[in-house]
């Protein structure tokens, strides 16, 4: 059975249907090499507070992206059919999301991390059916929370983080969670192609603080758990 989506998402995926890598980097994909990977962009919906996306935060031991928010997902395995097989199955394993739950609407234009060759399609989809979902490797996975879209919005909430390297990008605070890097720029997109976004401060710049910070730069305040998200 086919299921349709609330009308929220009419906007975005109407702005979807013409969206190129351009609309979300001013970095080149390239034709070939890097690695494939896919990401679920997973937007549900709590009765009575509107939509809401699906967003963990890395275990700080780790020794790649320690500490930093994500959507689940990594990279392709042979055996995963295609981009949306990868980006449900690496749900699975992080977060414990069941595939059932998830409608799948549309793939995001193919997005190059230069930092880490990984070339990487965000896989757009409704939670039709939420259920609780925790760590299930809590050595790979600190946290996990559903960020209200009302709160990524607030203006109070928003503000742009410079890296070490100089480079700088927005970024939200919401929940105990400092969201940047991809993740916040793949969110600050679709807040503006679905007509959500709000005039924010944009002379409001933060300093990254170090990878080894504690609480790590995406944990925030909040002491990482395995409390389930509901």
């Amino acid at each position: 059975m086919t299921r349709r989506p609330p009308g929220w998402f009419d906007p975005l995926l109407g702005r979807l249907g013409t969206a190129r890598a351009e609309d979300f980097t001013r970095i080149v994909t390239p034709e070939r090499g890097g690695r494939e990977s896919a990401v679920l962009v997973l937007l549900g919906e709590e009765p009575g507070a509107g939509p809401d996306v699906l967003v963990l935060q890395r275990a700080a031991t780790l020794r790649n992206h320690a500490g930093q928010p994500a959507f689940p997902g990594g990279a392709a395995d042979p055996e995963d059919a295609d981009a949306r097989a990868t980006a449900l199955r690496e749900a699975n394993e992080e977060v414990g999301l069941d595939p059932g739950s998830v409608t799948v609407l549309a793939e995001l234009p193919r997005l190059w991390i230069p930092v880490s060759d990984f070339v990487v399609t965000p896989v757009l989809a409704w939670w039709h059916d939420p259920h609780p979902v925790h760590p299930r490797e809590p050595a790979e996975v600190a946290h996990v929370a559903r960020l209200p879209v009302t709160e990524l919005v607030d203006p109070e909430n928003r503000m742009r983080v410079r890296h070490p390297s100089g480079w700088t990008g927005p970024a939200f605070s919401v929940r105990g969670m400092l969201v940047w890097g991809f993740t916040a720029g793949v969110i600050d997109r679709l807040l503006e192609m679905g007509g959500w976004s709000r005039p924010w401060p944009r002379s409001r710049v933060v300093e990254l603080p170090p990878v080894d910070a504690t609480p790590a730069p995406s944990a925030g305040t909040e002491p990482a758990d395995e409390t389930p998200v509901r």
